[in-house]
């Protein structure tokens, strides 16, 4: 391995490595959940959302982000949860996974959590097939944060018509 590819490789590790453990939370009513920090591309307000016909409800529309089109999703929405008036502490978490930008409707962003693969546990199964959306649950003293699984949020079929978008 050349000088040069060997300290963009060290650098990429150790990009990777100060991420890790770290999730960025919000909630949704009273509740409280995290998404991986890698998956987060940036935080804004709400921005004026176009509608697209023939979309999930869930799925509010799209917004223009400097020139790229990115769908956006009402978590709440999509977790089964009564819909809310969007306020000034409702924000707008950007996440990119799998060549995918999506934006992701919260009631309000909370803050940047390390968690330790320690504190991290299986959710209990309590009934198949449901919780799909829920990778784990982190133990923050003596909360529990629920955190996000984003390949979950949507179906490989949901992902393929957003990417036609």
């Amino acid at each position: 391995m050349t000088e040069m590819a060997a300290q963009e490789y060290w650098v990429a590790e150790e990009e990777e490595d100060t991420q890790k453990g770290k999730y960025l939370t919000f909630s949704i009513g009273k509740e409280i959940y995290g998404i991986e920090i890698k998956y987060v591309t940036e935080i804004i307000g709400v921005q004026p959302i176009t509608e697209v016909p023939e979309l999930p409800d869930y799925i509010r529309g799209i917004i223009n982000l400097r020139g790229q089109i990115v769908p956006v999703m009402d978590v709440r929405l999509r977790f089964k949860k009564e819909f809310k008036e969007y306020n000034d502490r409702t924000c707008v978490i950007v996440i990119q996974f799998e060549n995918i930008a999506m934006g992701l409707i919260v009631d309000s962003v909370e803050e940047v959590l390390s968690i330790p693969d320690a504190d991290i546990v299986s959710l209990p199964e309590i009934k198949q097939n449901t919780n799909r959306y829920i990778k784990s649950v982190g133990k923050v003293d003596e909360e529990i944060k629920l955190l996000l699984d984003c390949s979950k949020l949507l179906t490989e079929e949901e992902m393929e018509s957003l990417a036609e978008i």
